[in-house]
């Protein structure tokens, strides 16, 4: 699947989640999805636990970090 493809699974409404970029305009939204994998949960133990999601969502996740990640300046992470 191309990345534009992947990437199209993104959605923000402002109605869902108050805007966040979510999945597939369900109630998902990307961050909760990037915190599952950087707490070490493989993608088939978070497909498990989440009926709702597909392997794709998973990697449109990945695609939409790496995105953000090629911004010129940051000037501080959150913690």
């Amino acid at each position: 699947m191309a990345s534009e493809d992947v990437i199209n699974r993104i959605t923000m409404d402002p109605s869902i989640c108050h805007g966040k970029p979510c999945i597939r305009g369900l109630r998902m939204p990307v961050e909760t999805v990037l915190e599952l994998l950087a707490s070490r949960m493989s993608e088939s133990e978070i497909l498990s636990d989440y009926a709702d999601l597909e392997p794709g969502d998973i990697q449109a996740c990945l695609v939409y970090a790496q995105r953000l990640s090629q911004v010129k300046t940051i000037s501080g992470i959150p913690t």
